[in-house]
């Protein structure tokens, strides 16, 4: 009987030391440590203790009733939102900390919208019930008006035990046969109890319960509420399956892969992704150690591990796509050290956090980012693990690329004793689709087992677009027609036909760059209201909200972010230090004034010699080099139907 149950919340709200709580409560630690302390549990980076904030999601076994839980601890501060997003993608259940004191604040509802988008079920904790600014009632309106009108409070519940008539009504108006029941008089405790785990795991209500993490009140009564309407998802026996959602390294340097597994049974020994399991190691309490299994529900660290990364499954576990994402990046700038130095330590940092996607090139090495206290914490991390310093230049924005047309690319690779041709369309997507894959191509004409590896050559690289390299979006990706040799292809061969047909259909293509859009939520003194409102509109921001409530004033609205760069930087100084800012990635759209960026860019598509849109061909023994715009006078495949009108 495993679960696992997450725990979120705005910076400041009281999540750790919540957890510390909890721990202390299931027996786990001694006394509860404090983050003001640096003596937390969960919290024992010593970056996070001398910044008293997590930054790294980390996990606890334990026991609550009868049920195994597994504990997982999440960042709070907007920087590291991937952190925290990865492990939602491992959530049986998530537990949402609010303070009553500060109410829903701006990164709160960054994390409903992410808890709402993997669907995660999800409990609320009211905290700081102990401080004299705490305003419970007024912190459930703010919920149901910002978050969900679906919030059931249970607080009376949790003090005395009992189910009360309001209770009752709110579950029977959200569910037809427990209505049934109450209204025949067929209801009971246990049967109501049972319905509210059900609307609890379907998102159909969100159980609000409250207590003081600091002093531990409501803790207790909250663990037992907690346990009871969640109950533990049923074991898949099957295959062994899992789902990578983070990975580390030991002070030896070895590479930790942290996975749920999500059936079946994983031992020593046994083969997963590809590789031979030889160390296992399992939570207990909050300490690693040494396992010969895991079982579905468990979460293992499998050492030394070099073929999954986050996101990554295996066996019938789906993998995971994650949301959030960095409108911006730095040059990294150092002293002392060779390039490939820097490089190889940025690469194992980027293990560990993905989105920085660290790129050499012409000398310079970019990687993309979340905001300044991740660029502080990367510092620290390169001096103190890698003995190399490093510092970083001005902020650029990210863009990417997408079609405004389809468009047919022909990749074809034939040095001596190698072939393969592929011929693929480009389809362009609503925004926020993603790159998808769609092969039209019959196995009568090109083998199932080479249409899978065109596939995988398609996801497993960004493709850059030709207007200045960004990454190419929101487009469908369809295989037309491919070809092999019977002899001479080799697994490579597809890597480079399927790349440069990628290439060769952008070329083709009538692109359009794309600019992140930023979501923002500003809330400042009522007094600033008039000149924030000005520097929102100098901006060009379009707000959505322009609220003057009591003693606050609040904007929210959508913004491109590479007009919103200013006002973010300046945003501390313009409120006087009084103002709070959350800015997120919302989606991206066409850019609104392309020329100076392309211009900027300097981006020549025909001298990139990791993105080639030409073609390799083989004549007398020997492979020579066929320009983008004359690959199709020399193409082996003949085109049928629609793909003659897409070629015109």
């Amino acid at each position: 009987m495993r679960k696992t149950i997450g725990i979120l919340a705005h910076v400041d709200a009281g999540k750790t030391t919540l957890s510390e709580q909890v721990l202390y409560t299931c027996g786990v630690v001694r006394t509860p440590g404090r983050v003001d302390h640096g003596d937390a549990s969960l919290d024992d980076d010593p970056m996070e203790r001398q910044r008293g904030i997590t930054i790294y999601a980390t996990m606890a076994r334990l026991s609550i009733g009868g049920s195994t839980v597994y504990w997982l601890d999440t960042p709070g501060h907007t920087d590291f939102t991937p952190e925290m997003e990865r492990a939602l993608s491992v959530m049986d259940a998530a537990v949402l900390v609010v303070s009553a004191a500060e109410g829903v604040q701006s990164h709160t509802e960054t994390l409903w919208r992410l808890l709402e988008a993997y669907r995660v079920p999800t409990l609320i904790f009211l905290n700081k019930l102990d401080l004299a600014a705490a305003d419970p009632e007024r912190t459930i309106d703010r919920l149901r008006a910002r978050c969900s009108g679906d919030m059931l409070d249970l607080r009376a519940w949790q003090n005395d035990g009992v189910m009360d008539g309001t209770l009752l009504e709110e579950i029977a108006l959200r569910d037809e046969a427990f209505l049934d029941d109450w209204e025949a008089g067929r209801a009971d405790e246990r049967s109501s109890e049972a319905c509210l785990a059900r609307l609890t795991m379907k998102r159909a209500v969100f159980p609000v319960m409250a207590g003081s993490a600091l002093s531990g009140d409501g803790v207790a009564s909250f663990l037992r509420l907690l346990d009871r309407l969640t109950p533990v998802p049923a074991a898949d026996t099957g295959t062994a399956s899992g789902i990578c959602w983070k990975v580390t390294h030991d002070r030896g340097g070895q590479r930790l892969c942290h996975v749920k597994l999500t059936g079946g049974t994983l031992s020593v020994k046994d083969d997963a992704a590809g590789e031979k399991v030889n160390d296992i190691r399992r939570w207990e309490g909050h300490r690693l150690i040494r396992a010969d299994r895991a079982e579905a529900g468990d979460h293992a660290v499998l050492a030394g591990f070099g073929s999954l990364r986050p996101g990554d499954a295996f066996g019938d576990a789906e993998p995971v796509r994650f949301r959030t994402e960095p409108m911006m990046s730095v040059r990294v700038l150092w002293d002392d050290a060779p390039e490939s130095a820097v490089l190889r330590a940025l690469r194992q940092a980027e293990e560990e956090e993905p989105t920085f996607c660290a790129e050499a090139e012409g000398g310079a090495i970019h990687i993309r980012v979340m905001g300044p206290i991740q660029l502080e914490i990367l510092q620290t991390v390169m001096r103190e693990r890698f003995g190399i310093r490093i510092a970083f230049g001005p902020p650029r924005v990210l863009y990417r690329e997408t079609v405004a047309a389809p468009a047919v690319g022909i990749g074809h690779y034939e040095p001596l004793r190698h072939y393969a041709e592929v011929w693929l369309r480009l389809v362009p997507l609503p925004g926020g689709s993603g790159i998808r894959f769609r092969s039209r191509c019959h196995v009568d004409i090109l083998p199932l087992h080479f249409q899978r590896l065109v596939e995988t050559h398609v996801f497993e690289r960004e493709h850059r677009g030709v207007l200045t390299g960004a990454p190419i979006d929101d487009v469908e990706i369809q295989l037309l027609i491919g070809r092999a040799h019977p002899k001479h292809t080799e697994g490579g061969d597809f890597r480079q036909a399927t790349y440069r047909a990628v290439r060769n259909a952008l070329m083709n293509a009538r692109s359009v760059l794309l600019e992140p859009i930023a979501g923002f939520r500003a809330d400042v003194p009522a007094d600033q209201y008039g000149t924030v409102l000005s520097a929102l509109q100098q901006a060009h921001a379009s707000i959505e909200q322009a609220l003057a409530e009591g003693q606050t004033a609040s904007f929210a609205g959508e913004v491109a972010y590479a007009g919103f760069i200013g006002f973010q930087q300046g945003f501390m100084s313009l409120t006087r230090g009084r103002g709070v800012l959350r800015v997120w990635m919302a989606r991206y759209a066409p850019c609104t004034d392309p020329g100076p960026v392309i211009a900027s860019a300097a981006y020549d598509p025909l001298n990139d010699p990791e993105h080639p849109p030409g073609s390799v061909f083989c004549s007398h023994g020997a492979g020579f080099n066929v320009a983008w715009d004359k690959v199709r006078d020399f193409a082996h495949c003949i085109p049928e139907g629609d793909i003659e009108e897409d070629m015109e």
